[in-house]
């Protein structure tokens, strides 16, 4: 009997990024998109995945959301948790990790979070109890410049007041366990190093001793070695899932709503690399802001055949950084309507979305209950269909703002074609 697993991401394209850690060592994996949580959803899935959307939220609706969704987990019968936050800890993550805390505690009176956002794959490490991007503190790269969520400092125990530290370099499994339990008994968070993908796999070893009580927290990264630890606990088949090519025709849609500076760079890549096969579409603030505006805007602009276009990119205009909240979430709803009518008259034959907030406002304008994740176009970007609504099947691949090299969108969007010059989708699973 498969115990299910669950994971409570804080954006969706990091619940796609952490389910596909599970998808591609076997579990039957969902990420579910309309909640509550219902027992036919989890009956389909060994790893159900979820999103609270709380990256930019306050802190006091980041803590409600993520105790709510816990709370659902636990009520279908979840038997480990994983909490995903971003692996450079931007956004309301302290409040994140207090939501889980509170709720799976009703659960295991002894829960504490076990926090390690490392991910070594995408150059996150963390050492002496400071996260670094590339070996830099994350307040002197990308992550302190991000126009939404800047990251002012790299020490855990400044970015989770009341996190304990526990040094791990040279301890046997056993040895840590001890540490971590003895540092749990005073703090509902303890935090540790890892530079490595072997050192994250001695920390699924130490949360597979822990047991259920202890909420490991982190990036992707963890979750990949814990994808295989708790597999081999439980009765999951092995293998990955099977690509088969999709129904669909068309050029393939690449939405860019992430402002961040590695996303833009990815994106003028992508052009660069098609040049005429290429179509854009990028509003500009005020024509997004101004719905009477951006009809005649669509109107005039996407009328005309896309013929001869491989690839169509429906971007954010750079000027969204320096609005409200409301107005960002406005913003990414308005860009999922262009790429819904676009799809509408022209057809795409899979998408690609960069940016947690343009795929939530893209699934959620096709009414998507899913997304059924099968493999990885590289080392995060999952990949997968979208199930129910207007759409369903429709391929689609998500990568975060800060993720990949700058050829990143360019191998995606090679994965997503569907006549000679791609291989299948599922020939490129790395991990």
């Amino acid at each position: 009997m498969t115990s299910r697993i669950g994971v409570v991401a804080d954006d969706l394209t990091g619940a796609n990024d952490t389910a596909v850690q599970f998808a591609g060592v076997g579990w039957p994996t969902l990420v579910a998109l309309s909640r509550p949580l219902t027992l036919g959803a989890a009956e389909t899935s060994g790893v159900l995945a979820v999103t609270t959307d709380s990256r930019a939220s306050t802190p006091a609706l980041a803590r409600l959301r993520t105790a709510e969704a816990v709370r659902e987990m636990a009520a279908l019968g979840t038997g480990h948790l994983y909490l995903k936050l971003d692996s450079t800890m931007r956004g309301s993550a302290a409040a994140q990790i207090s939501g889980a805390v509170e709720a799976w505690s009703e659960q295991h009176p002894d829960a504490f979070v076990l926090l390690c956002p490392a991910y070594p794959a995408m150059g996150r490490t963390v050492v002496g109890g400071e996260v670094r991007m590339n070996s830099e503190p994350l307040e002197k790269g990308a992550p302190g410049w991000d126009p939404v969520t800047p990251v002012t400092t790299s020490v855990l125990s400044e970015l989770v007041p009341g996190a304990v530290h526990v040094e791990n370099a040279g301890l046997a499994v056993d040895e840590l366990v001890r540490e971590i339990r003895s540092a749990a008994k005073h703090a509902s968070v303890v935090t540790v190093d890892a530079v490595t993908n072997d050192h994250l796999g001695l920390l699924a070893e130490v949360v597979a001793m822990l047991g259920a009580a202890a909420v490991p927290a982190g990036s992707a990264g963890l979750a990949s070695t814990l994808a295989l630890r708790w597999r081999d606990d439980q009765d999951v088949p092995r293998g990955t899932a099977e690509a088969t090519r999709p129904p669909w025709r068309g050029p393939v849609l690449v939405l860019v709503t992430s402002l961040n500076a590695a996303a833009r760079t990815q994106q003028e890549r992508l052009v660069q690399e098609f040049g005429e096969q290429v179509q854009g579409f990028e509003p500009s603030l005020q024509d997004l802001l101004d719905g009477e505006r951006l009809g005649g805007w669509r109107h005039e602009r996407t009328r005309p055949s896309l013929a001869g276009h491989d690839v169509v990119v429906v971007s954010a205009p750079e000027e969204k950084s320096s609005g409200t909240s409301e107005a960002t979430d406005l913003i990414a709803e308005r860009l999922a309507d262009l790429v819904a009518d676009l799809h509408a008259t022209h057809g795409f034959s899979a998408v690609v979305v960069t940016g947690g907030d343009g795929a939530r406002a893209l699934v959620n304008r096709w009414g998507c209950t899913g997304i059924a994740v099968h493999s990885a176009v590289s080392e995060g970007m999952p990949q997968g269909v979208l199930v129910g609504g207007e759409v369903d099947g429709l391929p689609i691949v998500t990568k975060a703002g800060g993720f990949g090299d700058r050829d990143a969108l360019v191998l995606a969007v090679r994965s997503c074609q569907t006549d000679d010059k791609a291989s299948a989708p599922g020939d490129r699973l790395q991990h």
